[in-house]
């Protein structure tokens, strides 16, 4: 009895192995896509964009190419992040894109919480935090069976 049940845990575990890092990278390949998107929708960027001291290198760069780069990294990156195409990479790039976000805008603004995301008070770096936490596994972890990284690899073509 208790073996069976068992046997029945590890099939369950198997089955269910990769599902947990394909949902975190759905999630948070959206979250960036859907971000981007909104950006290259008007490529214009808002007046309290254009008033923001970046980082270098994206110091040197005007604030129109910044916010028109922003969203073509978030939408091709959040897309690759999707699909599992170069996870590790596009995980790396957009952990980057975060640490802009959160540099220019989101520090200041302090520990803003979840449940005010869609007001003033919700624009700290709580969330951007969380979805750094969520890269960073991808990163450490890989982007799990259910993706073309996976697919790649195990038909020994190089993967990202």
């Amino acid at each position: 009895m208790i073996q069976t049940l068992t046997q029945g845990i590890q099939t369950i575990h198997t089955r269910l192995n990769g599902t947990g890092l394909l949902l975190l990278r759905l999630w948070v390949g959206y979250e960036f896509a859907s971000a981007g998107w909104i950006k290259l929708q008007d490529l214009t960027p808002p007046s309290w964009f254009v008033g923001l001291h970046f980082p270098f290198p994206n110091s040197l760069l005007s604030p129109a190419l910044n916010w028109g780069a922003a969203g073509l990294m978030e939408s091709m990156l959040g897309l690759a992040l999707i699909f599992g195409v170069c996870s590790r990479l596009a995980s790396w790039a957009l952990i980057y894109v975060t640490y802009v976000a959160v540099y220019t805008v989101h520090f200041d603004l302090g520990w803003a919480g979840w449940n005010q995301i869609d007001t003033d008070q919700g624009l700290g770096f709580k969330v951007p935090l969380m979805l750094g936490l969520m890269l960073f596994t991808i990163v450490t972890q890989g982007p799990g069976r259910f993706s073309v990284d996976h697919m790649c690899a195990k038909t020994r073509h190089l993967a990202c």
